[in-house]
């Protein structure tokens, strides 16, 4: 598992808060690091199985989700989901997943995000989530 590395304290808030969501501590999740753009979350994948044997898709989902859910949130302006997709690639192949969230497109109201999921380094899964300004006030013409 990556080590947790020094967040910048702008952004001490938002992680403070999704460290400690319920459902993120339920998981394991954290935030490793927010840099050049970039959140970083780790999760451990022990516990996690389908009845395959492999990691439930909802568990890479899951942090994909939540990494989409702290970018969107670490400007001025709150943000929700509004819609999101993921494409599987292979099944995780280590104990721990990392998801690292980037923004790609913006607008007045909402802004895309996409995410990569990874194994040991290897591709897991692409995520892209599409947020909503909540507190965004519209231009009038």
């Amino acid at each position: 598992m990556e080590t947790k590395r020094p967040i910048p304290e702008i952004f001490a808030e938002v992680v403070h808060r999704s460290d400690n969501c319920e459902f993120a501590r339920r998981l394991g999740m954290v935030v490793t690091e927010i840099a050049d753009g970039c959140v970083r979350v780790t999760m451990p994948t022990a516990g996690m199985k389908n009845g395959h044997g492999t990691v439930h898709g909802g568990a890479i989902f899951a942090i994909a989700d939540h990494a989409f859910g702290i970018a969107g949130n670490l400007d001025e302006v709150e943000e929700t989901g509004l819609s999101a997709h993921i494409r599987y690639f292979s099944p995780p192949a280590g104990g721990t997943l990392e998801a690292v969230a980037r923004r790609v497109a913006e607008t007045e109201r909402t802004s895309v995000y996409a995410v990569d999921v990874y194994s040991d380094g290897r591709p897991v899964a692409s995520f892209e989530g599409i947020g909503f300004k909540v507190g965004a006030q519209m231009k009038r013409a």
